[in-house]
């Protein structure tokens, strides 16, 4: 069943009308909303924020403690080198020489610095280092006690070692801070998306509203004077249904035809 111009246009108008009634309380609603989500938002985003500020001092602990420790790293080693070279390094314990301390320590800062690793391998890294740091301890006790030359090497490595052990407990609380971090930064995102959908839903809703008593007016007056050209602003609404009725084509007929020449045009340049 054809629907007629005035049926039409008589429930674009009441929907209009209805519109016009209803968007100021729908309105009220979207301001409501944005009040009570910007604090959210806001709590949000500052959270997420110390939440990284955080993450960042751990991580500048971490680099300055890791860069002392590979310092020193450099310093006993060559250290140890010396002693070994002028007869002042005592035999190793056979165990401990079998660990080689400082090898596996390079080996562990070049796997950290240089490898694409996940928080789970990073610990492993870590419990490892731990380990052998435990272990030269009770090494270096002992050396110490049995050769006195060696105090000032023993004390370099006791200070590397403390400068790794810093290194590592800053690296573990920023891994732990990057974990509660991206909650944090998943909600920021979800509320704010909530809030952008919201302002734009009352921007929306406010167009509408401006533009109520224009369009209430634009088509009572189509109701009362006809469809036809009506002067700026009030084109001819019936000029394509004519142009139809008179045995031309529509619009949409014009577009599948020149669709269909342009398809059969491409065709002949293949």
């Amino acid at each position: 069943m054809a629907i007629s111009p005035e049926q039409l246009a008589q429930a674009l108008l009441v929907r209009r009308q209805v519109l016009k009634q209803e968007l100021p309380g729908v309105i009220r609603n979207l301001e409501a909303e944005e009040d009570s989500l910007e604090p959210r938002v806001k709590r949000a985003d500052e959270s997420h924020r110390k939440a990284n500020e955080k993450v960042a001092l751990l991580k500048e602990e971490r680099n300055q403690s890791q860069k002392a420790a590979s310092k020193l790293l450099v310093e006993v080693k060559d250290s140890r080198e010396k002693l070994v070279d002028s007869g002042g390094m005592v035999n190793l314990d056979p165990n401990w020489k079998k660990e080689k301390l400082i090898e596996q320590l390079e080996e562990i800062e070049n796997s950290i610095q240089t490898s694409a690793l996940d928080h789970r391998s990073e610990r492993k890294l870590l419990d490892r280092r731990k380990k052998l740091l435990e272990e030269n301890e009770k090494w270096l006790k002992s050396r110490k006690k049995s050769n006195p030359e060696m105090s000032r090497f023993v004390d370099s490595r006791r200070e590397m070692i403390s400068s790794y052990r810093k290194a590592d407990s800053a690296h573990r609380k920023m891994l732990e801070a990057v974990s509660k971090a991206q909650p944090l930064h998943e909600k920021k995102v979800l509320l704010t998306a909530e809030l952008r959908d919201i302002r734009r839903q009352m921007d929306r809703a406010r167009e509408l509203l401006d533009q109520s008593d224009i369009a209430i007016e634009h088509w009572q007056r189509r109701l009362k004077e006809g469809f036809g050209e009506l002067g700026a602003g009030y084109r001819d609404l019936m000029a394509a249904s004519n142009k139809v009725s008179s045995g031309g084509r529509s619009s949409f007929a014009r577009a599948q035809r020149s669709a269909s020449k342009s398809k059969k045009a491409r065709g002949e340049e293949e």
